[in-house]
């Protein structure tokens, strides 16, 4: 990738490596999949990744990238930054920015992996903005992976968020909310239970958004694949 003479990434050699990068097929494909093209250049994440690999951490080019409002430079700079320079000032800062569903989650991607990012999720969960409200349930769903040594206790604590948000008809937030709810299911077997009752209330809800966050959570939830997978564990 091309360098300045001091051999270090600068913001004007990053943005010409995605621009060369880019291509219109890219674009069109990012439309389809309801992403702004307007200041896109067209790069997939399998380009993306190694880039970011090799420049390595680097929070201060990260904000040099978010700032210039490209989308791809906005996704680099999350990749940039690993999880103990993402306070929750600059990610509640980079989420008033957001319009896309694939910055939303790689964002909380990175910031569930921060300790007390759980204490972000009430809050996001109730602003009526779409992908500030995706980023809560996102958040959820990334956490029920990342955040290991967390108990049960706080993914118990998510589901009367979950029901409450499964009527917003929104696409990109109804399909966060019922993600959340199969991540938790899917955590330990006795969030299973409370997850899967939650799936079939909703699944039989009068609302049709309700109804199919809990009938896309049911079909995962009961299937023999994640049942073998949590008894296994819990066996272990």
């Amino acid at each position: 990738m091309p360098r300045s003479p001091d051999n270090t990434f600068t913001l004007e050699s990053v943005l010409n490596d995605l621009r060369e990068a880019g291509t219109e097929t890219n674009r069109a494909g990012m439309a389809r999949f309801g992403i702004a093209t307007d200041k896109a250049f067209g790069v997939p994440l399998s380009v993306l990744r190694p880039l970011a690999r090799s420049i390595g951490p680097c929070p201060d080019l990260a904000r040099e990238l978010w700032a210039s409002g490209f989308h791809e430079a906005r996704l680099l700079a999350i990749l940039l930054t690993p999880p103990k320079h993402l306070a929750t000032e600059l990610a509640l800062e980079w989420l008033n920015d957001i319009g896309s569903w694939d910055l939303c989650d790689q964002l909380t991607n990175v910031l569930a992996r921060r300790a007390g990012s759980n204490e972000l999720v009430p809050a996001l969960a109730a602003d009526e903005r779409e992908f500030v409200r995706r980023a809560a349930f996102a958040l959820i769903a990334w956490r029920a992976v990342h955040a290991k040594t967390s108990p049960d206790s706080e993914f118990l604590g998510y589901l009367p968020l979950i029901r409450a948000a499964a009527t917003d008809e929104r696409n990109f937030v109804w399909k966060a909310v019922h993600w959340s709810l199969r991540q938790i299911g899917k955590r330990s077997l006795p969030l299973h239970g409370s997850a899967l009752e939650l799936a079939k209330d909703l699944a039989s809800s009068e609302n049709r958004t309700a109804r199919k966050v809990g009938n896309a959570a049911e079909r995962e939830l009961s299937s023999e694949k994640v049942l073998i997978r949590l008894n296994k564990v819990q066996d272990v």
